[in-house]
């Protein structure tokens, strides 16, 4: 069974092989449709008033089956390459392992937030921002200004005690795990790790900032540790909700997939 592990477990080898496929998928063309796909649902909203990737029951579901996705295009280049986690309740300063030169690289500068090292530096020249929403053709990042501290392991343990998975008005004001993971309610955890970041990564278009990944990875994560904690507490709502996604609703933009059919990570994944 593939295995999705901690960032700060790779190898030297595991972190170029990653960063080297991330580069060639967007040299190719086809990380800018992730970030176009993302951005597009960032809201939720689709054109029949259905909310799906944001604000809503199928955010866990929907994010799962977007990573999976871009996880399945790493490997049809290198196919030992899976997705890494950052564990933010450890890896908590601008000088923790991920934000090294050879691997995600460092902090933007100050004034216009421009990241200057590392491989997806405006300077090497092979990470183009395509899909803009803020006019800047550079990513960057502005770490713990918009927001000063990380979610703590506390904070994620609280959340991870709630025992129901959604509930109505299933929206950002629903009390729930689905809602106080993504952040609306409680001690923000999702929201507040975007914010944190900043930059491109406080957008719609945050997949530009490759970091994206190995945070939803991680969020990811804390929803399958949720799962193994709370056996009988499955996904809600189950049918018949009006502008949300049932269990075996079909979620755009795929139209082949329900979060029934995604509840069981293991059929794809374990994590290290």
């Amino acid at each position: 069974m593939a295995v999705r592990k901690n960032q700060a477990d790779l190898t030297a080898t595991e972190k170029r092989n990653f960063v080297d496929a991330v580069l060639e998928l967007k040299r190719s063309g086809r990380y800018d449709e992730f970030i176009s796909t993302h951005n597009a649902f960032i809201i939720g909203d689709t054109d029949d008033g259905e909310r799906t990737g944001h604000r809503s029951p199928s955010f866990l579901p929907w994010h799962r089956r977007f990573l999976l996705q871009f996880e399945q295009a790493l490997q049809s280049i290198t196919p030992s390459v899976m997705l890494p986690y950052w564990d933010w309740t450890v890896d908590r300063t601008p000088r923790s392992s991920l934000w090294a030169d050879d691997f995600l690289g460092g902090d933007g500068r100050s004034g216009d937030g421009r990241v200057t090292s590392g491989p997806f530096a405006f300077t090497s020249g092979k990470w183009p921002m395509n899909i803009r929403v803020d006019g800047r053709t550079f990513l960057r990042r502005s770490l713990g200004t918009g927001v000063r501290e990380l979610p703590t392991r506390a904070e994620v343990d609280r959340v991870l005690a709630m025992t129901v998975y959604d509930a109505a008005p299933w929206n950002s004001s629903s009390d729930s795990f689905r809602n106080n993971i993504e952040g609306w309610r409680g001690p923000n955890l999702h929201n507040r790790v975007h914010v944190w970041v900043g930059g491109q990564m406080t957008t719609g278009a945050s997949p530009n900032d490759p970091v994206f990944w190995l945070h939803h990875c991680f969020i990811d994560k804390l929803w399958a540790d949720w799962q193994r904690m709370h056996p009988k507490s499955g996904y809600l709502p189950t049918g018949n909700t009006p502008d949300v996604v049932d269990l075996h609703d079909t979620m755009k933009p795929w139209n082949d997939v329900t979060p029934a059919d995604l509840l069981d990570h293991t059929k794809f994944y374990t994590y290290g």
